[in-house]
């Protein structure tokens, strides 16, 4: 990937998402363009919300916040630069429908997330969560940028 045309930029979730330690959820990226990211991760005792042998559906909305921090951070960093530290801040959940109860231990999650909306520094992300190839979640996020 590139960031422009002149100089080619290395990209991983560690460079494109401020999380790190257990809060950072993407594993891989798996695609990653002007329209969308698409990301893979596995489910892991060490991510929040892991009890009782299994993980709340509800960190499928932190995995649509992420992979859409991936997607925005490429924008940031092919109009503002490498130096640039524009993040984003996930202001509300519009939507989460969620298609399975729990998400056992070392399940595939493959996220895509899009802008589906932006306003200056607004955006409405729309994104699903596939685990092991079967629809898990809809989610529509609310995000702003911080300057």
């Amino acid at each position: 990937m590139c960031a422009d045309d002149s100089k080619s930029v290395h990209l991983t979730a560690e460079t494109l998402l401020p999380h790190r330690g257990r809060m950072l959820l993407v594993g891989e990226i798996l695609s990653l363009d002007d329209e969308q990211a698409t990301t893979l991760s596995i489910a892991h005792r060490n991510w929040p919300l892991f009890r009782d042998g299994a993980i709340n559906p509800l960190i499928l909305v932190e995995l649509v916040a992420q992979t859409a921090g991936v997607h925005n951070g490429l924008r940031r960093l092919k109009t503002r630069g490498e130096d640039s530290e524009t993040r984003g801040w996930l202001v509300g959940v519009k939507k989460a429908v969620f298609h399975v109860e729990t998400i056992a231990l070392g399940e595939s999650v493959t996220t895509t997330a899009r802008n589906a909306f932006v306003f200056e520094h607004l955006r409405e992300i729309t994104g699903t969560a596939f685990i092991n190839g079967r629809l898990a979640a809809e989610v529509t996020l609310q995000v702003v940028e911080a300057q």
